[in-house]
């Protein structure tokens, strides 16, 4: 049963029954054992390719990717010809212990970050054995019935059985941004029409549901639809964050200048004598120890770690590289529902135009609520909790008008005893406005302007006691007409006010607090009115509370909101579309960007911020969206989460400031080296373990402690800082390196040997151990503790060091043993090296202001 849409194009005309035929499937829906077994036929609905047979061996051969060790490989491979079989076997034998490492840790963090995004499902109802159920998106299959409404994201290619004004967003597949209708045709799909109305009983996977909602009959599931073919030829290619671009630019600095300088040493050396293959294979050795190879690894491993970290404080992150940039939010936006309040909706009055309480508000906003299929709000929810003070007994639904975020309300069309209402909810000003008259205790009065003030007033005073308002009008529906639209909306009777608290949740001022502390601004972009969101910000203490309203931005080029709206702390009767210009006119202002949303009109502003976070029970497209989940929606989450990101970032930098400032400096040691000794001044062989013995020592920094100045304010990713602590401090190393050469050739007469041990040891030493004082501002030990898994880290690959020099390890390496007087030079030197770094340090931090 290889069946997709592409078989409804091969008819002029199909039906429904035809396709319920094609499908073996049922109006009914499929049973769970027909489910059960079409899911082991096609397997789960997810958009991931298949995995090759043998994926971890392709994974690890991936590693030998990098042309340097290519070229290394190649010339050791050389060398065992020409009979150096142990030199080259042990070069070898260095080279797969690193890719090892390498690849171990990156699965192992890879491994635990799936098993996080695997506790954020998405649900979809489906009919099944003649019931509505919510099953796992993945577990979906063809000839399934799905049900829609808005703020659903498709699950599966499938073909519209039913739909009331169902508009579809298909600017996934088709870069339109503006919704397409989508209706059952009558059940049939003509293609004697033009490709846009061919099409518009098809739903494609992927695609969001904009308004309205539908039943559909489920086509194509997983890499079969025709979103997934999509993905199934796109390479994988993850979207560059800022920090991804300084890294990448970094590292093309530094391979410029370690090309420069290896080529420079391999021709000194040959011209030296020092053997053409020896010198290759020396200035090859340099070069892979002078780029950080492990970087990637660092980076998967620090940000494996903040996300498992995270998740032990209900933020689940989704898209792993999210979490650098959430480390640097100076700006969190959201709406004030659910974070400043308990998001725990009571209806509290129900009153008509008059302001009394009046039962038959009550009850016609109850019909709404009750009957509405489409878009259900927490507003909605707290009306039926009143089912016990109504009776609506004998009411039948005919249609619906679903709500969309233009109208900002919904109408139902309800029948008994023959008279049929059409009454509608939704925000006040939308149904003064098509209202003509009113109902007062069964008298209905023309509504002038001068009542429409009045009730103008109490919903401004409501509002401003913290109360959310909806209106609730009717008409009478005298036609025969079954079907109903917007054009039907017009000449209501108006009824009353219903008004909602929702209580400012007691943590709000304590977390907002917070956020200043920790140098985040705090900006409400909500579509409610002016007056209930100033009243929410004044108990919470928010300091910058000037407004701006909707219809404002309206009016405004993009310069002119970014010139003002650093100013606005409260964005009120906005639309996503405005949301969305809010967000992008911030991050052209230079700020980092958080938006935290629930819904479908968050879609847009999440999509263009930083870091978009949702909430677990959020909307479809809103977790869809989202790069990361929070499983509650508490402001103080956000902000453990944000302190977790800062801390990943700052352990990430510890390591490209350790690795660009030794790398800078062992290749001013080597080029001074090359000009003035006669023979290598170390080993290929030396260089490699050299190298991999320094990388396993830094494997613990991601799990290093971080300096709490540090995680109190947002850190930007900045080139010239790095580039900066890589010129300063690199020849800082070099020169305790110039100072050990010497001593080594008159004080110690070293030959050969000695020279490439005493350097090998002193090399390894001063970069595994100045960790310690690069790793903070302030004085290592006494005021930053580093964690106890870096120090032991350090102290095993230096103890190793020491077997390897001292047993008969050492003549696999071609080290020889060392004075006792040599440590004691040692020591010396690495204590000067400590407080010259120091003393530069300060002086480095004060010019950059840290």
């Amino acid at each position: 049963m290889e069946a997709s849409i592409n078989l409804a194009r091969e008819n002029k005309k199909l039906k429904l029954k035809d396709f319920l035929v094609q499908f073996k499937a049922s109006t009914k829906g499929l049973s769970e054992e027909e489910a059960r077994a079409r899911l082991a036929e096609y397997g789960f609905n997810i958009l991931e390719k298949k995995k090759w047979r043998f994926e971890k061996p392709r994974l690890f051969l991936s590693k030998f990717k990098n042309p340097l060790i290519i070229l290394l490989l190649g010339g050791t491979l050389i060398s065992a010809f020409l009979g150096e079989i142990i030199d080259a076997s042990l070069i070898f034998l260095v080279i797969i212990l690193s890719f090892v490492l390498d690849f171990y840790q990156t699965s192992k963090s890879s491994q635990a970050v799936e098993k996080l995004k695997s506790r954020v499902t998405i649900t979809a109802a489906v009919l099944r054995e003649g019931q509505k159920r919510e099953v796992k998106v993945s577990e979906i299959v063809p000839g399934d019935i799905i049900f829609l409404s808005a703020g659903d994201i498709i699950p599966a290619d499938a073909y519209v059985v039913s739909a009331k004004d169902l508009f579809v967003n298909e600017a996934v597949l088709t870069g339109e941004s503006l919704p397409v209708v989508k209706e059952s045709e009558e059940m049939f799909l003509d293609l004697s029409l033009p490709k846009e109305d061919s099409e518009m009983s098809l739903l494609f996977g992927g695609t969001t549901v904009v308004s309205g909602f539908g039943t559909a009959l489920v086509t194509a599931t997983g890499l079969k639809t025709t979103y997934g073919k999509i993905i199934e030829n796109l390479t994988d290619i993850e979207p560059e964050t800022e920090f991804d671009r300084g890294v990448k630019q970094l590292g093309g600095l530094i391979f410029k200048t370690v090309i420069f300088l290896v080529t420079f040493v391999f021709f000194i050396n040959s011209l030296l004598n020092h053997g053409v293959l020896n010198s290759f294979l020396f200035a090859l050795a340099l070069a892979v120890g002078m780029v950080p190879e492990l970087l990637p690894m660092i980076i998967t491993i620090a940000l494996a770690r903040g996300a498992v970290r995270m998740a032990g404080k209900k933020v689940i992150v989704k898209n792993l590289p999210s979490i650098q940039n959430l480390g640097n939010i100076d700006i969190f936006c959201t709406d004030k529902t659910g974070t400043l309040t308990e998001d725990k909706i009571k209806l509290e009055k129900y009153l008509d135009i008059s302001g009394k309480e009046n039962k038959k508000v009550l009850k016609y906003a109850y019909l709404n609520s009750f009957f509405q299929t489409g878009l259900h709000s927490p507003l909605s929810e707290a009306i039926l909790v009143h089912k016990d003070e109504v009776s609506i007994g004998g009411y039948q639904k005919i249609d619906e008008v679903p709500f969309d975020f233009s109208r900002k309300f919904l109408s139902v069309v309800v029948e008994k005893n023959q008279r049929k209402d059409l009454i509608s909810l939704g925000a006040p000003e939308a149904i003064f406005n098509l209202s003509v008259s009113y109902d007062l205790n069964g008298r209905i009065k023309p509504l002038t302007s001068q009542k429409k003030e009045e009730l103008k007033g109490i919903f401004k005073e409501l509002s401003a006691n913290g109360f959310r308002v909806l209106a609730a009008a009717y008409k009478e529906i005298k036609s025969r007409q079954k079907t109903f639209v917007k054009k039907d909306e017009t000449k209501l009777i108006f009824l009353g006010l219903t008004a909602f608290l929702d209580p400012p949740k007691a943590t709000a001022k304590t977390a907002l607090k917070n956020l200043e502390k920790n140098g985040i601004q705090f900006k409400i972009l909500t579509g409610d009115n002016e007056w209930v969101s100033e009243y929410i910000a004044r108990w919470a203490e928010i300091p910058q509370t000037k407004v701006l309203l909707g219809e404002q931005i309206e009016k405004m080029s993009d310069a002119r909101l970014r010139r003002v709206v650093n100013d606005v702390g409260i964005f009120a009767r906005v639309t996503p579309e405005q949301k969305e210009r809010i967000i992008l006119a911030l991050k052209r202002n230079k700020h980092v960007v958080g938006y935290l949303g629930d819904g479908i009109n968050d879609a847009l502003a999440m999509h263009a911020a930083d870091v978009g976070i949702s909430v677990d029970n959020a909307v479809d497209v809103a977790k869809e969206t989202a790069d990361i989940v929070l499983l509650e929606k508490d402001l103080e989450v956000l902000i453990d989460g944000v302190a977790e990101g800062r801390r990943t970032f700052g352990n990430v930098m510890k390591y490209l400031m350790m690795g660009t400032s030794s790398n800078f400096g062992n290749m001013f040691s080597v080029a001074g080296a090359s000009l003035v000794l006669p023979f290598l001044p170390m080993l290929p062989l030396q260089i490699l373990l050299n190298n991999f013995l320094y990388e396993f020592s830094q494997i613990s920094l991601p799990a290093d402690n971080v300096d709490a100045e540090l995680v109190k304010k947002p850190k930007k990713w900045d080139i010239k800082f790095v580039k900066y602590f890589m010129i300063v401090f690199g020849p800082i190393s070099s020169i305790f390196d110039f100072l050990i050469f010497f001593l080594l050739l008159t004080l110690f007469k070293a030959n050969v040997s000695l020279f490439q041990t005493g350097w090998f040891l002193e090399s390894l030493f001063t970069q595994t151990l100045i960790v310690f004082a690069i790793r903070t501002i302030k004085t290592p030990f006494w005021h930053s503790r580093p964690s106890k898994y870096l120090v032991t880290g350090v102290a095993f690959v230096l103890v190793l060091s020491l077997i390897i020099v001292f047993t008969p390890l050492k003549n696999l390496f071609g080290f020889s043993s060392l004075p006792a007087f040599y440590f004691l030079i040692l020591g010396f030197l690495i204590a000067a090296y400590f407080f010259l770094v120091e003393f530069v340090k300060k002086k480095f931090y004060q010019r950059f202001n840290l």
